[in-house]
This record gives C-alpha cells, sequence and structure tokens, in this order.
C-alpha cells in the first residue's frame, strides 16, 4: 500500500549533510512507490509561536505564513521524517519553530510512523542523543506515534561529507523499506 511520506528537513545549508540524507530517503520511498514530498523547512516562512492561543479551539494560527500549508500536510502524512542538523545537541532553530507552531492542530496530527535524521560533526552519537530526545519529546505528543527509524550521521561537518558514510545507504534503504 502506498503511503504519503512528508519529509521536514531542518538543514539551513541547502545540499547540507542533513538534507542529503533527507534526499537518499526520499529516492528510496519514491523507488518503493510511495508519495513523497520533501520541505526545505528554511525556504519557508514559518514565524514562532508566540504562545498567544489564539489557536485555540480553532485550529487557526494568528500568524499568516507558510505554516498553514505546511500542517495540513503533516496531518495528511502517514509517515513523517523529521530531519536536523545537531546544534548545541539539540535540534536547529527552523525545526524547533515548526514543530512549536503545530499546536495550532497539534491533535489532529496522530497516528504517524516518524524517522529521525541527524547529522553532526562528532564521531559518535553520544552528541546526538539529546537531539534525538526532542524528536521523541514531540512524538510523545502526537497519539499513535510510532517511532520507526533513526539515522545518524556522524563525523561530518563540511557540506556534503555525509555522501561518503553509510548513514546515505541506511538512509535511502530505511526509504525503501516504508
Amino acid at each position: 500500500m502506498s503511503k504519503n511520506v512528508l519529509i521536514l528537513s531542518g538543514s539551513p545549508r541547502k545540499s547540507g549533510n542533513s538534507d542529503l540524507l533527507c534526499d537518499a530517503f526520499l529516492k528510496g520511498a519514491a523507488e518503493a512507490g510511495h508519495r513523497v514530498e520533501k520541505i526545505r523547512v528554511a525556504e519557508k516562512r514559518i514565524g514562532f509561536c508566540r504562545g498567544c492561543y489564539a489557536c485555540k479551539g480553532t485550529g487557526v494560527c494568528a500568524i499568516r505564513d507558510d505554516m498553514g500549508q505546511i500542517l495540513q500536510k503533516m496531518v495528511d502524512a502517514d509517515v513523517l521524517v523529521l530531519a536536523s542538523p545537531v546544534y548545541f545537541y539539540s535540534i536547529d532553530a527552523q525545526l524547533k519553530a515548526l514543530i512549536d507552531r503545530t499546536v495550532a492542530r497539534w491533535q489532529e496530527v496522530r497516528d504517524k510512523e516518524l524517522y529521525y535524521i541527524m547529522t553532526a560533526a562528532d564521531e559518535g552519537r553520544a552528541a546526538m542523543e539529546t537531539t534525538l530526545a526532542c524528536f521523541r519529546g514531540y512524538a510523545d505528543c502526537i497519539e499513535g506515534a510510532k517511532e520507526m527509524g533513526v539515522i545518524y550521521g556522524s563525523g561530518v561537518y563540511e557540506k556534503g561529507e555525509v555522501l561518503d558514510t553509510k548513514a546515505m545507504d541506511q538512509a535511502y534503504q530505511m526509504g525503501k523499506a516504508l
């Protein structure tokens, strides 16, 4: 059965390491016959949540930007792929702003298969554990969320360094196995 896959690439660098891993996942999922869309979060206008709760009861955020369309795609997706480089042991600001803005319709983002993609300059995985905890914290707020896979792109800093790592094949294979 074909799935609707939404990849949210938090990388601020186009063709940065986490963005390249998103492309590998996308290629595998598309080859497997799924409908796949990748959104480069940094290329969208997404303001930060102001905590005004104008959305309470309506599901409509008071901020008029690209988030309304993205949130609808999140609601409609069967699979969400969240990707971010590690910034000071956490996800980057672009993806965090997007996650916070889901508050307008957070109860509608449900029953999702979740995959996480992370990249870091550090060689080991330890630096990525708090980033993974951020992703898992968001998933804890999604009713029916199922973690399906984690991709660690470690030891990559310069743009494109991830191309020569096993993480590229892992991303492709995870997408293909959907």
